[in-house]
């Protein structure tokens, strides 16, 4: 069986002063295999994972560390119900800007960057600017959000808020398939 590459594109970073071939990485199926394995358990020893990978411990190690430093993996965490930690709103907040400049997008980040109950920002094209999703422990902390702190920023036109009732999906993995 012939190996299957992939190509997937990654803006080298500022700070970065590798070489261009950092920008893009070449996936085997080995490397694909690897990422389905740790997508499910990112908790397993590079044994384990290499196990379940088909290959041996040594180049597992060597693999992944390959694609942490090209900033493929970003990380390993718990996945934490919010709910079943007082969080139990979740609302989804549709920001526009008054102004579009490079300038008040960069201090909408910022600002959106320095607030816990802020899980996601989506810079967005169309009607809005942003899609915020957040999690309050009430109504009353929801409403606070948008009222005290969105509506009060200098560049924010309108916000809409949307009430999440149930998640009925919610995947954290990338859907890994060769081509």
């Amino acid at each position: 069986m012939g190996k299957t590459h992939h190509h997937f594109g990654r803006q080298q970073t500022p700070r970065s002063k590798k070489s261009s071939d950092m920008t893009e990485h070449k996936f085997d199926e080995i490397d694909l295999r690897i990422l389905r394995v740790l997508q499910l358990n990112a908790r397993g020893t590079n044994t384990q994972v290499g196990k379940e990978a088909g290959i041996t411990q040594a180049p597992t190690l060597r693999r992944t560390k390959l694609m942490e430093a090209r900033g493929i993996i970003r990380g390993y965490h718990a996945v934490l119900e919010s709910r079943m930690l007082g969080f139990d709103v979740m609302v989804f907040n549709q920001v526009a800007l008054r102004s579009q400049a490079s300038k008040s997008l960069g201090e909408f980040e910022a600002a959106m960057a320095g607030i816990p109950n802020v899980r996601e920002c989506h810079a967005l094209a169309g009607k809005f600017d942003f899609l915020l999703k957040c999690v309050f422990r009430d109504l009353a902390e929801a409403h606070s959000f948008v009222v005290g702190v969105l509506q009060k920023l200098e560049n924010v036109e309108s916000v809409t808020t949307a009430f999440c009732i149930r998640v009925t999906k919610n995947e954290s993995e990338v859907p890994l398939v060769a081509e």
